[in-house]
Parts: C-alpha cells; structure tokens; sequence
C-alpha cells in the first residue's frame, strides 16, 4: 500500500485528537505507512511524531504584501488577486511537502479538518475515508458548509462513531447510508493499563483540598457551552442542596478546564452559590485517569457530544455514567445497566440519578462495573484496526 495521508485539525489534548493517536499507533504496528497534515498544533504533537512524519499547515500571513503595500493595492483594487497568489503559492508548497503522488489514500479525521483537505486538490482516483465526530454543534461552530460539502462529496467511505452520529449525517447532508460504517476506535488494552497505573498512584485529590471521606462527581472535557459546564455547576448546587450535614460529604470536580474568560465566568457561578469549597475546576492535565479512577459518579451533562472518550475512560474506572439522552451517542453505550439516561436537560432528574447512585454503593459498583464490561465486549481494539486495515486494503485496490 502507498503513503496514507491523514488529515488532523490540531494536536490539543482532546477526544478526537486521542483517538486518532491511538489509531495511528495501532496502524504503525500493523505496517502502515503514514504522512500526518495538521492545522495546528498541540501538546500532542511530539507524540505523533514519533509514530510518523508530521507537517503543520503554516499560519496565515497577515498582510498580502506588507501593511503599507496592502493599502495601495486595496485602493487599486489589486489586493485580492496578490492574496489569491500568495494563497496558491502556499498550497503548491504544502502539496509538494505531502509528495501526494505517494499517496494512495486519505483519512480525514474530523469534518473540522475539511478546510485544509479542500485546499489540496487531492487526484480524483485517491480515495477518501472520512472519520466524523461531529454533531450539528460542531458542525456549524468548526466547518464551512461549502468547504464541508465537498469533504463530503469526495468521501468514499464514511466512518461515523455512533449511531446517532450516522443518523446525523445522513438525514442533514443527504450522506448515503450504504457507505457509512459504524466505527469506534479504543485502545482498551493500553487504556486498562493506564487506569491501573492511575489507581496505583497516591490519591491526586489531596492537591484539591478534598476530605479523605468525599464522594466525588466527576465531569471531564473542554471548557465551552456545548460541554455544558454551566449545567455541572447547576447540577452541584441542586445535589448538594438535598443532602444534609450529616451525609458523606459531596465535591465536584471537573478536570480540563484551562485558563479563560469561561473559566471566570465559571468560578464566578461557584461563588455566588456559595459552592467555591466543594466545586472544583482542574486545569487541562495528562493525570486525567488520576482524576477519574477517584471519581464516584461521571456525569456527561454535554448538550452534545457524538460518543466521548471521557465515557470509555468512566467506564473502564468502574464509574457509572449519568448522561442526557438527545445529546449524542453516549446512551447507546450506558443504557439501562451502565448509569443512568435522563431526558435532555431534565437536570432535576439528573440530579436525583446522581443522588440515587451516591446513595447505593452496591448499584454505583454494579453498574460501573457492567459499563467496562461492555466497552470490552464492544470495542475490542485489535478487531477495530483489523476493521480499517481491511477497508484501506479494499479501496486501495479498486
């Protein structure tokens, strides 16, 4: 097989991101050859570079010429055609870096990656594999609907990570659902490991201030409206709310929360509810599973989320998981033995889940318990490479 391009938006510490440096590493194991484009850069970027080659797409200029020359040609109405050139240089280069007569296939790892994959030109005879994580949300935050189009135009095959996420795009893009597959792509074996490394080391929750004795709900992810950071904070005040002075003591943590306006706003909330002594927000960290393996209860308050690493790392830790329903994939995995589904934004409903769970030791072990389970017997990971070996090897070949 020739060069596989993979086409990544960033290199952040996040969901998607994760994923697809699982899968490349499990690629490099069975022999791929590999070229990863980004859009930026990230905390993960030395790490892919250690399984491939890497290329960033280089920063837009700011000027077409310089900010003096860019005045005169707007006045002489010639700026947009010297910024076009400078455009179309910049692409050949790029082209050229990628060496796309080496190419033999592409896997676009995210729709947010379809504004440089529409840059590229790539030869109509290379095929596609699109791999979407992406809801509505998401789709009109990170995407241009022409730019998104043709992504989806060129895709030959498009992998969706759950149900609801394949649903999406082929009731609102008209994508036909003959070329879907249903795909998720967990590294279980490393990710157990990982979790019984994190249980291993010294309680992380002696750093936040937490009392020995604490029951911990736990929310993981970035910081912004579609995560529903707000919800969690209104979730704690209505849970601590209905317990009394003599009950465990309740905190709730959420890790990856970085520094920004939100982050203020936020903490803000937390004071103003008087909740700064058992609401706490945690910086984004690598010592996630350190965090999570402590946690009691997880709750995915998302408005939308397509099938979240966050629920595979909960369920692994032996953490039940609360989630709304309508708000991506994470249902079809929790259902009725994993935690809790509430209706989507039903945060009374939520709550009392929460509570039920805090409250019955036995059935918060009973179901975290069940929902590893399922992620085991669901997402074996060498199955899920073998998977996408064998459809690269089958387009490579018609």
């Amino acid at each position: 097989m020739k060069t596989v391009l993979i086409i990544g938006h960033d290199a952040n510490r996040a969901g998607a991101q994760l994923v697809l440096l699982n899968l490349m590493r499990l690629l490099k194991a069975e022999g791929i050859i590999m070229h990863l484009l980004l859009g930026d850069g990230g905390p993960l970027l030395e790490e892919y570079r250690a399984i491939c080659p890497v290329t960033l797409w280089p920063a837009a200029n700011a000027y077409a010429v310089g900010a003096l020359a860019d005045k005169v040609l707007g006045k002489l109405g010639l700026w947009e055609r010297f910024y076009n050139q400078q455009v179309m240089a910049q692409q050949r280069e790029i082209q050229a870096q990628l060496n796309l007569n080496s190419v033999g296939l592409v896997f676009v790892n995210t729709v947010t990656s379809s504004r440089w994959f529409g840059q590229l030109a790539i030869p109509d005879e290379i095929p596609v594999v699109t791999f979407v994580h992406e809801l509505a949300m998401s789709v009109r935050a990170y995407t241009r609907p022409a730019e998104l189009d043709y992504l989806l135009r060129r895709t030959t095959q498009l992998l969706a990570v759950s149900k609801a996420t394949a649903l999406y795009y082929e009731q609102q893009h008209g994508f036909d659902p003959a070329r879907i597959l249903l795909y998720t792509l967990i590294d279980t074996p490393s990710l157990e490991r990982n979790v019984q490394v994190a249980r291993e080391q010294p309680n992380i929750y002696s750093s936040v201030g937490l009392p020995a004795d604490a029951l911990i709900v736990g929310g993981c992810g970035n910081a912004e409206w579609r995560k529903g950071n707000d919800l969690f904070i209104t979730l704690a005040r209505q849970v601590i709310g209905r317990t009394s002075t003599n009950d465990q003591p309740i905190h709730f943590v959420w890790v990856g929360v970085p520094n920004s306006s939100l982050r203020d706003d936020l903490l803000d909330d937390i004071r103003k509810a008087g909740l700064a002594n058992c609401v706490h927000l945690v910086h984004p960290t690598p010592d996630v599973l350190r965090y999570m393996s402590q946690f009691d209860v997880f709750v995915l308050c998302s408005r939308e989320d397509p099938y979240p690493l966050v629920v595979f790392e909960a369920g692994l830790s032996g953490v039940p998981v609360v989630c709304f329903d309508e708000a991506g994939g994470s249902p079809e995995l929790v259902e009725t033995d994993g935690g809790f589904v509430v209706p989507y934004l039903d945060l009374d409903a939520m709550s009392s889940r929460i509570l039920d769970l805090l409250h019955q030791p036995e059935l918060r072990k009973k179901m975290g318990n069940r929902l590893g389970q399922k992620i085991l017997e669901r997402h074996p990971a060498q199955q899920s490479v073998e998977t996408l070996v064998t459809l690269f090897d089958k387009l490579t070949r018609r």
